[in-house]
C-alpha cells in the first residue's frame, strides 16, 4: 500500500494516478467525493475527465470495504482518492453531536474493511489524503473533530502503509519506504 499526502492543490491525485497507470494493470478508481453543489459537481467532472477512460470507477462515498468486495477481479491496482472525503462523509452522517471517539471508531472499521477486501484479493492499494497537520486550528468544534480524526486516520493508514509519500508543490517527498529508504 502507498499513502499519498499533502495539501491543496499539492499535486497528490495527478501522482496517484501516475503511480497507477505506470504499474501496467488494470485500475481501479475508488471515488469518494459526492456533488453536494455545482462547484463540487464541476471539480468531479476534471477528475474524471483527467483518468483514463479504460480505468474502471466505483463511486462509493462510505463503506468502500463491501463495495469493494463486490468489485475486484483481483490483481489490480485500487486508486481511492480520497480518505479526506471518506472521512468527511462519515461525519456529516454522524451529524452535529459527532464526537472524535465516535468518529475514530467508524473510520477505523471502514479503513479496516477497506485493507481486507485489498488484501483477499492480492490488490495494489494506492490512497490519496489531505495532509491536516499544517493548518490553522478549526475556529468550530465539528472542524476540530474533522481535522483530529483526519490526523488520526492518516497516521493509521500511514503506520500500516509499505510506503508514504508527501506531495509539496507537485514535487513528491518519500517518507517512508520509498527508493533508498529502510521502510519504516
Amino acid at each position: 500500500m502507498t499513502l499519498i499526502l499533502g495539501g491543496v492543490r499539492s499535486g497528490k491525485s495527478e501522482y496517484a494516478q501516475r503511480l497507477a497507470a505506470e504499474s501496467g494493470r488494470p485500475v481501479l478508481y475508488v471515488a469518494t467525493a459526492t456533488a453536494g453543489d455545482e462547484e463540487m459537481a464541476e471539480r468531479i467532472a476534471r477528475h474524471r475527465a483527467a483518468r483514463p477512460a479504460h480505468w474502471r470507477t466505483l463511486e462509493a462515498p462510505t463503506d468502500v470495504g463491501p463495495a469493494l468486495e463486490a468489485a475486484l477481479a483481483g490483481g489490480e491496482v485500487v486508486l481511492m482518492d480520497c480518505l479526506t472525503l471518506l472521512v468527511s462523509n462519515l461525519m456529516m452522517e454522524e451529524g452535529e453531536g459527532v464526537t472524535e471517539d465516535r468518529l475514530m471508531a467508524r473510520v477505523t472499521a471502514e479503513l479496516e474493511a477497506l485493507l481486507e477486501a485489498c488484501a483477499a484479493r492480492g490488490v495494489t492499494l494506492i490512497v490519496v489524503s489531505n495532509e491536516v497537520g499544517m493548518g490553522l486550528v478549526p475556529p468550530y468544534p465539528m472542524g476540530r473533530v474533522y481535522r483530529d480524526a483526519l490526523g488520526r486516520a492518516n497516521q493509521w493508514l500511514a503506520a500500516r502503509a509499505d510506503r508514504v509519500v508527501l506531495m509539496v508543490a507537485g514535487i513528491p517527498l518519500e517518507v517512508k519506504g520509498g527508493p533508498g529508504q529502510a521502510g519504516g
